[in-house]
Order: structure tokens, then C-alpha cells, then sequence
């Protein structure tokens, strides 16, 4: 599954593990990012999206449609 979220575009971080002695090891940071089923219901349909905790929060309060629509501006195909 894509580490990339549809609304927010959250992705991966980098950074670096640190030990005790201060040694620098790179890590990376994963997105809390999920597939969630949503209904659509101006369009009649389920549609499955690959949101971030974040973003299904804010897809509470703006509404599906309008989640949908800022996700069609950011260029993805749903």
C-alpha cells in the first residue's frame, strides 16, 4: 500500500536513529496512513480512499463531497 495520503499528501519522513554513544543511523518515519471504504452518495457508490488519520478527521467536517473534490484537484484518479 502506498505511503501516501490522498487529501494531504502526508508521506514518508526521514531521519536519524541516535544511540546512546550519539551514533547517527538513518530511519524513516511512516505515515499513520489506512484504506478506508466512504460513501458517496452524490455519486451512489463506495469508494475506497487511502487516507491519513489526519485526513479522515477532516473529511468529518468538510464532508465527503468536498473531500472528494479537493482530493480530484490534487490530480488523483478515484
Amino acid at each position: 500500500m502506498s505511503n501516501i495520503c490522498m487529501l494531504t499528501g502526508r508521506s514518508m519522513g526521514f531521519g536519524n536513529n541516535v544511540s546512546h554513544s550519539n551514533r547517527k543511523t538513518k530511519r524513516t518515519f511512516k505515515a499513520n496512513v489506512h484504506k478506508h471504504r466512504v460513501w458517496v452518495q452524490s455519486e451512489r457508490k463506495w469508494v475506497t480512499l487511502t487516507l491519513s488519520a489526519r485526513a479522515l478527521k477532516t473529511v468529518d467536517v468538510i464532508g465527503v463531497d468536498d473531500a472528494m473534490a479537493r482530493i480530484r484537484a490534487n490530480g488523483h484518479k478515484i
